[in-house]
């Protein structure tokens, strides 16, 4: 395999030397497709892929997207493709139009090669819960340990170079952290930046269009293309795009960034702590002023139960369409709708999605609104103010991603209840709470694992995120990493 190492700027300089046509890099990410030992696909779209492929003759030079390939996360709506959500109920579905962001990298004359595995219905960070079993991390070929979730797929097929990016969505780190379990750059940008039309609501209020690269330039070159205003989403900004690529820029000097120490307090792992200290140490090199900062330990530990409480109850509305009727299959004989959608969501739900729709309905009834739901809401709008306090100060907030670099499905040892968990793990659902511009790069490795940090700034300063994530990038050798790369 020749090519499907190499980044979009890699990929588009060869187009352009015509040293290699978007047929031939068709064919080589379908071969990948198809030798997957990790179970990334829901669906490989040969047949239209191979034919759009074939279709590209005219090079587009100010194009830098033009004949690439890529993957995209199977609760995004493809027409004439089946889009599962990795789930039973909707093992048939075919969808009759395409998600914006699909449209847009069509456009752009990006090739779409399939669609990958995920989470059931998103929900979930273990890359174990979709109806098609574990979707495995590339860098583990035991399979022991997780990718993460719940954008599994994209992210274990990134990691292996079976392609240069794949989309994904993320509502509460759902593609940062298995950025970091994958080695990637992991991206979401602020809350209405890009399209959510044709994206599979979990929880409204958090979702994101997000995706994975292996370098901050490429995830820079996907924002350009995604970006803007789309009269399909009625929450998408109207507030004018930025030329992400073009205004890259290294220079960081001045820039003041904020850790919080809570958080770096809760990790315990020697091994991400020192390779997190060390970025540090590289971000004041380059002229940056680092300082720790504080937030109240009780808001920290909050962030997971509110999250939770929060995205179950607008995953159980959401999702109420699923009932057999409007969408998902008719199961036995059923003489009201109430015991169709019964048996429909009985055979069509995995035990995690019943268990969080169980937990999203309890919130959601009257009698407990106020003790239960909207008293998330109150916590996370205390969450946010904090964040936002902090950030009129500082141009970003720095974190490692993960307590570990490696998390073994078995992981049994975690008390769920410890700061470890609940903070360490858990904190990087700020930038959904408060709809904020993230990014996670690689700066460590374990034994063969790679680990990120994440970088999180204001509202639309998606320009802010990436120089930051920039600099930091190339002062460190983990640009363009994939677990194809390292075992050869």
């Amino acid at each position: 395999m020749k090519y499907m190492n190499l980044s979009i700027e890699e990929l588009h300089q060869l187009l352009k030397e015509k040293k290699v046509t978007p047929l031939e890099l068709t064919k080589e990410a379908i071969e990948l497709c198809k030798e997957d030992s990790n179970n990334c696909f829901e669906t490989i779209c040969e047949k239209e892929a191979l034919e759009f492929a074939a279709s590209l003759k005219e090079f587009e030079e100010d194009n830098l997207l033009w004949g690439i390939p890529f993957l995209a996360k199977d609760n995004f709506s493809t027409k004439g493709i089946l889009t599962t959500g990795s789930s039973d109920i909707l093992k048939d579905y075919v969808p009759v139009y395409d998600a914006t962001a699909i449209k847009k990298l069509k456009e752009k004359k990006c090739i779409l090669i399939g669609k990958t595995t995920m989470d059931e219905l998103a929900m979930g960070g273990s890359g174990m819960t979709g109806h098609l079993g574990r979707t495995y991390n590339p860098y583990d070929p035991t399979h022991t340990y997780m990718i993460g979730g719940s954008s599994c797929g994209s992210a274990s097929a990134v990691a292996n170079a079976i392609v240069p990016f794949a989309l994904g969505s993320d509502t509460g780190d759902s593609v940062r952290k298995p950025a970091s379990y994958g080695g990637l750059v992991g991206f979401k940008p602020s809350w209405g930046r890009i399209s959510r039309y044709g994206l599979f609501p979990f929880a409204t209020s958090l979702d994101h269009v997000a995706y994975f690269t292996r370098s901050v330039a490429d995830s820079a070159i996907l924002l350009d293309a995604l970006a803007g205003r789309d009269d399909m989403d009625m929450t998408s900004s109207f507030k004018e795009k930025g030329k992400y690529y073009n205004n890259l820029s290294k220079d960081i000097k001045g820039k003041k960034i904020a850790v919080i120490k809570g958080i770096v307090d809760s990790i315990k792992d020697e091994t991400v702590l020192n390779a997190f200290k060390e970025s540090i140490k590289i971000f004041e090199k380059l002229g940056a002023k680092v300082d720790y900062v504080e937030i109240s330990n009780n808001l920290l530990k909050a962030i997971f139960p509110t999250y939770f409480v929060i995205s179950c109850a607008e995953a159980t509305s959401n999702n109420a369409t699923l009932d057999g009727v409007r969408f998902g299959p008719r199961v036995g004989k059923a003489t009201s709708y109430q015991e169709l959608m019964m048996n429909a969501r009985t055979k069509g739900f995995g035990k995690m999605i019943k268990i969080r729709f169980v937990i999203g309905n309890y919130a959601l009834f009257k009698s407990n609104q106020e003790e239960v739901f909207l008293r998330a809401q109150k916590i996370r709008h205390l969450i946010v103010d904090r964040v936002n306090e902090i950030l009129k100060d500082y141009d970003a907030i720095y974190a490692p991603c993960v307590s570990k670099a490696r998390n073994p499905y078995d992981n049994n040892c975690v008390d769920k209840m410890s700061d470890e968990y609940l903070i360490a793990e858990n904190h990087m659902a700020i930038g959904n709470f408060a709809g904020l511009p993230s990014l996670s790069l690689p700066i460590g490795m374990d034994h063969g694992f790679p680990f990120a940090a994440n970088l999180t700034t204001k509202p639309f300063d998606e320009q802010g995120v990436f120089n930051l994530a920039y600099a930091l990038e190339s002062e460190l050798p983990y640009k363009g990493m994939s677990a194809r790369r390292n075992t050869k």
